[in-house]
């Protein structure tokens, strides 16, 4: 209970401080607005290192890959899955954030006049018309703008690729990036503790606006969130293991997904889980080469939960801000924009959240105001997210496993698997043995010795 309360202890005081800032937003009304400049200066702390921290994170990931001479069976195997995956888990969170209105419609026209910008008839979404502004801009200086992340992303990731096709001269450039970095999320660690206050603060001043709104908002958004994780994994992750390998594959999964879904969310940590997902991902009979390079690229590259939760972030500012969505192409870019926004939290170790949720903002043309929102949103289903992101790296596992060793891989690498059992308990069979040789030994030497003495 203490390790769990240890993992969660800064969730726990950014999640009190956001109940009570609610609370004084409720009993204080428009008064609380005395203190919304506390969570502006959050909001400005975050916004000034968005830009930075983009260029130097991104560059310097991209700097440091090495491009493999082939690409073995295993990993366009585990690309593929973690790309059908990914898309099934954002279809599924669309479909469920859009089948429940998050944010009451007769109160969107309050909400829109508190932040005065982001209305429905300002944002459209047609990604063909938008596609070139967003992917490019004809100024270096308009980089440094929020409203250009994508052209952004874009510098970053060619500015890292000649770095590292620059070689030996771009080793240098390469480390002081890694430096630049390494500053960046030390800098996103002091202004995080700032966090409880601002968001408070924030909170305090929007639920003394808007009244409960909000509030009920948030309260919907991490029940539907935490039904439909559950019934994702629970649904979702058995048809995988039944693709997987069938009946064998369910049995499989379940008896021992167990350890690994406990840590998850004890931790809260899908870095933290990696080793006891990959045991227990190996004794789902999963070979061991298949469990450690799927599990370890899962934790960067495949999170169900996160998929799952970006659509949740995209449907929570369309309800906020009364968009209608009514063709395809509306569809479409949502789910896309939940796509590239889990990849951004999964491709950049440093600050991936928070860049995933300016570029969801950005991408829908809503208001830079809106970010401590989503904040919020990922604060409260952090746990069912992770929960889902490390089970979801187990039953891709499977598939992979699948795909890449046939059909009958589970009974095969079952019968494997026990061949190590059977090893260690020989070893202590063959000490013992040894040991009862050894005084014998030791025995027949002084024979030998007294036999010489006589002789002498």
């Amino acid at each position: 209970m203490g390790k769990v309360l240890k993992n969660y202890k800064s969730t726990i005081i950014l999640l009190g401080c956001v109940i009570i800032g609610a609370i004084c937003g409720l009993i204080f009304k428009e008064k609380a607005e005395i203190v919304k400049p506390l969570g502006d200066l959050f909001l400005n702390l975050l916004l000034v290192i968005i830009v930075p921290l983009i260029f130097f994170t991104i560059t310097s990931s991209i700097s440091k890959m090495h491009e493999p001479k082939r690409l073995s069976k295993i990993l366009i195997s585990t690309i593929v899955i973690f790309l059908i995956t990914s898309i099934i888990a954002v279809i599924i969170g669309f479909i469920s954030a859009a089948a429940i209105d998050l944010v009451n419609p007769d109160d969107t026209a309050a909400i829109q006049e508190v932040f005065q910008e982001g209305t429905a008839e300002e944002v459209e979404l047609n990604l063909l018309e938008r596609t070139v502004s967003v992917l490019s801009t004809n100024q270096f200086v308009k980089l440094l703008s929020t409203d250009n992340l994508i052209a952004l992303i874009v510098v970053s990731i060619l500015f890292g690729i000649a770095i590292n096709k620059s070689g030996e001269k771009g080793r240098k450039v390469a480390e002081l990036f890694d430096s630049f970095s390494e500053v960046m999320y030390k800098l996103i660690g002091i202004i995080m503790y700032y966090a409880p206050i601002g968001l408070g603060c924030y909170f305090a001043a929007l639920v003394g606006t808007l009244g409960s709104v909000i509030a009920v908002g948030f309260l919907k958004t991490f029940v539907m969130y935490l039904i439909v994780s559950l019934l994702f994994m629970f649904i979702f992750y058995s048809i995988y293991a039944y693709i997987a390998a069938g009946k064998k594959g369910i049995k499989a999964f379940w008896k021992n997904i167990i350890p690994s879904a406990l840590t998850s969310l004890g931790t809260c940590s899908s870095a933290a889980s990696v080793p006891v997902n990959i045991e227990c991902t190996k004794k789902m009979g999963v070979p061991e080469d298949i469990a450690e390079t799927t599990v370890s690229l899962g934790t960067s590259f495949h999170k169900d939960g996160s998929s799952i939760g970006s659509a949740f972030k995209i449907m929570f500012l369309v309800c906020l801000f009364g968009t209608s969505i009514v063709t395809f192409g509306d569809v479409a870019q949502i789910i896309g924009i939940a796509l590239i926004a889990t990849l951004l939290v999964t491709a950049v170790p440093i600050g991936g959240g928070t860049i995933s949720e300016m570029l969801i903002i950005t991408m829908m043309g809503y208001p830079v105001a809106a970010l401590p929102i989503l904040t919020i949103i990922a604060t409260i289903i952090d746990a069912p997210a992770t929960l889902l992101n490390v089970t979801g790296d187990s039953v891709s596992s499977m598939l992979v496993a699948r795909i890449v060793e046939g059909k009958g891989w589970i009974d095969k690498n079952k019968n494997k698997a026990s061949e190590p059992e059977l090893k260690t308990i020989d070893t202590p069979v063959k000490e013992v043995a040894e040991e009862k040789e050894e005084p014998k030994a030791t025995k027949a030497k002084p024979k030998n010795k007294n036999k010489k003495k006589k002789k002498h």
